[in-house]
């Protein structure tokens, strides 16, 4: 393989046997290299153990398990998308054929528009700007098509400043690359392979963080069809709709279904149906200080996030990476103890039971020397007492024998003064 892989275009999985996400996305590989091979593709489809041929898995650049790339050529281009059939072999379609697709008339031109949501296209002839579209379209082919057409092929609304021109047809309407406003045509590509809204998941939020841009996202159950859900998520596509020009280059706009991903992201509980506007780029995030009650609303929200009078939340700060390790920690306990209440006691009861026995030890093993300790400065104090003075007995058999003593004295001295007087 190492020696032939150039010869063919192959799509290949690098998984290790231990994985959990390779074994489940086994089943839709086989029924990708299946299809592929149906439709008689060019690419070759396999999968390679990268833990048994770990050299060739360093040399592609494989960190983690499964990884998905398309090899052709010298280029290795990885697969970020979602892991489903339908998605991993347009992925593999669209990178193995020509990076520029020509459309070479307006039948083709409108039959292409119907199949993408968006589109990118150049027009025009040979120019530096050509160059520079065929490399960026060397480097994000793997997230959308790229195209080139003459002027007379396009649209008859379409109306071009000057040529050669990039542009690109989405929402029902084109946009046109301008280098002084739109800066690197890579970071405008990039920004703009998005619809101006879209229902977003994780996944697609993460995709997002790449473009630069404030996501605005209405957070509601898709399944509440009550009056409050319904609008808010309406108010986000009007505003996406009617405020187009003012803000696609700076927003990106959608609804996400269900707040468990919103509230890890933001380590908070937000009540659903809410408004969030998130800057991927550095995790803050904006809350409306009241409520949202009209397009209008919306529209002097965003306003007030653009000139900076809005408060920003989160951030990558010290303080909010130590939260975030806090509450990661927090989550990761909870959710095995939801899952499987005798592992969690296991896995968290053990340890804690033998750390605590071990100071329990520590504080009695202390205890008993000071006990043992003062005990014997008590033995040595009554040694030295009964050493210098005697015990309570002898003292008393002494005090009795100077009493005894005295007694006689005074008995002899008295015989004595009777006799004289005799």
């Amino acid at each position: 393989f190492k020696e032939n892989r150039k010869d063919d275009i192959w799509l290949v999985d690098f998984y290790a046997p231990w994985c959990g996400h390779c074994k489940k996305l086994e089943p839709i590989w086989n029924e990708v290299g299946i299809e592929m091979r149906n439709m008689g593709s060019p690419v070759k489809v396999g999968k390679m153990d990268a833990t048994s041929f770990s050299s060739i898995a360093s040399e592609f650049g494989v960190r983690g398990y499964p990884t998905i790339k398309l090899l052709k050529g010298d280029l290795a281009y990885n697969y970020r998308g979602p892991r489903t059939k339908d998605d991993i072999i347009e992925f593999a379609n669209r990178v193995a054929g020509p990076l520029i697709r020509p459309l070479p008339s307006q039948h083709m031109f409108e039959h292409v528009q119907k199949r993408h949501r968006v589109l990118f296209v150049y027009v025009g002839g040979e120019s530096p700007l050509k160059e520079k579209y065929i490399e960026v379209a060397s480097e994000l082919i793997v997230y959308t098509y790229f195209f080139s057409a003459s002027e007379d092929v396009l649209p008859e609304y379409v109306t071009l400043p000057e040529l050669p021109a990039v542009m690109v047809f989405k929402d029902g309407t084109y946009f046109v690359y301008d280098e002084y406003e739109d800066g690197d045509l890579s970071s405008w590509i990039n920004r703009e392979r998005f619809q101006g809204y879209l229902h977003v998941d994780g996944f697609t939020l993460y995709e997002l963080g790449d473009t630069g841009k404030l996501v605005a996202i209405a957070v509601i159950d898709d399944k509440n069809s009550s009056v409050e859900h319904t609008r808010l998520k309406s108010i986000i596509q009007e505003v996406a709709r009617d405020y187009r020009d003012h803000f696609h280059r700076n927003f990106q706009f959608g609804h996400m279904d269900g707040n468990d991903y919103i509230n890890s992201l933001l380590m908070d509980d937000l009540t659903i149906p809410t408004i969030v506007v998130l800057n991927t780029s550095n995790q803050q995030y904006f809350l409306p200080e009241r409520h949202i009650e009209s397009t209008e609303d919306m529209v002097q929200f965003i306003n007030n996030i653009l000139d900076g009078t809005a408060e920003a939340q989160g951030g990558d700060g010290l303080l909010q990476r130590i939260k975030r390790i806090i509450y990661d920690a927090k989550s990761t306990i909870v959710s095995v103890f939801k899952s499987s209440p005798l592992l969690g006691c296991f896995l968290f009861g053990l340890p804690l039971g033998v750390i605590s026995i071990m100071c329990y030890g520590i504080c009695t093993a202390d205890t008993d020397g000071e006990v043992f300790e003062h005990e014997g400065a008590k033995k040595e104090s009554g040694d030295r007492e009964l050493t210098d003075e005697g015990s309570e007995e002898e003292q008393e058999e002494e005090k009795n024998g100077k009493y005894t003593e005295l007694s006689d004295g005074e008995l002899k001295q008295k015989d004595i003064m009777e006799k004289k007087k005799d």
